[in-house]
């Protein structure tokens, strides 16, 4: 019998333990059973206590207390600790039915969605036929306020294709916290940032606002190394970023949702995407009116 989760993932400050609590609240308004798995061994506090927390198994601040270790190295032994005892995993999601919805809420550091191959053996492990059958969806939290700085949009992006190839389960991209943005952009210009490519670079604020203060923006070689502004507004950084924006736009992989985690409609809306991923619906079984029920629709 196969489960059913989603694994929240995003860097740090995107709002995943917000949107977690919001689905979980929206799953019992609607009926629906939730099973939440917190993964961050550095989480401390929750709107819903975790069915499963992996601070009962190892925190990062006994590992940077213990192994001497900064927080991303404590994070990343946190993991491993955790790949050798998946027991912990097994023990408490075995016995779950097609019923809930089990929610990974994972930590915000991008190297574990990024280059190291812990995540993938992870999810390889909770998606293996015959051990846990997870049908899983990533779902990947980008801040809305992101749009504002084009360089912190594309590099956001990047990362949230990196997870996708690296993962290679279903996957949906979301620019969280749309609330934020409601009176800092137009919902017409929001709708250039639903999938990345090169023509947003051509209006970027910043670039605007340079060019109204006088400044020169098309030459950076003499600038000096020391100064991040001059180095972060020179033509060096601008086809960084072009180059990156073609990358996206060449493989077209990454599209964004967007989630106001205040708006019950907007939380229900993500949920059906995540349904969809994972086929929840599909492997329902009907379910068989009532003699009363039978009657009232026939009339």
């Amino acid at each position: 019998m196969s489960k059913y989760g989603v694994m929240v993932m995003g860097p740090a400050g995107a709002g995943k333990s917000t949107f977690c609590a919001s689905l979980i609240t929206h799953l019992q308004l609607n009926r629906r059973s939730a099973f939440y798995v917190n993964l961050d061994p550095a989480a401390e506090s929750f709107e819903h206590t975790p069915d499963l927390d992996i601070k009962d198994l190892i925190s990062l601040e006994d590992v940077m207390d213990e192994m001497k270790l900064g927080p991303n190295g404590g994070l990343i032994y946190c993991f491993e600790f955790l790949m050798e005892n998946l027991d912990f995993l097994t023990e408490a999601l075995d016995s779950l039915t097609e019923e809930y919805l089990i929610i990974f809420d994972m930590p915000g550091q991008i190297e574990l969605y990024t280059h190291i191959p812990i995540l993938p053996t992870l999810v390889k492990f909770l998606t293996t036929p015959g051990a846990l059958d997870i049908r899983l969806c990533a779902a990947y939290l980008l801040e809305a306020t992101f749009v504002v700085d084009r360089a912190k949009y594309f590099a956001g992006s990047l990362s949230a294709m990196s997870a996708m190839i690296m993962l290679e389960v279903p996957h949906i991209n979301i620019l969280s916290k749309m609330d934020l943005v409601k009176n800092q952009v137009r919902k017409k210009d929001l709708k250039k940032f639903i999938t990345p490519d090169t023509s947003l670079l051509l209006d970027d604020p910043a670039d605007l606002a340079r060019r109204k203060a006088g400044e020169d923006i098309s030459d950076d070689q003499y600038a000096d190394p020391q100064d991040k502004n001059a180095m972060l507004s020179g033509a060096t950084f601008k086809r960084l970023n072009t180059a990156v924006a073609q990358l996206l736009e060449t493989f077209s992989m990454v599209s964004y949702l967007k989630l106001d985690s205040t708006d019950e409609d907007s939380v229900g809306a993500i949920l059906s995407y995540i349904d969809d991923c994972i086929q929840y619906h599909e492997a329902q079984e009907p379910r068989e009116l009532k003699d009363e029920e039978f009657d009232e629709a026939e009339e």
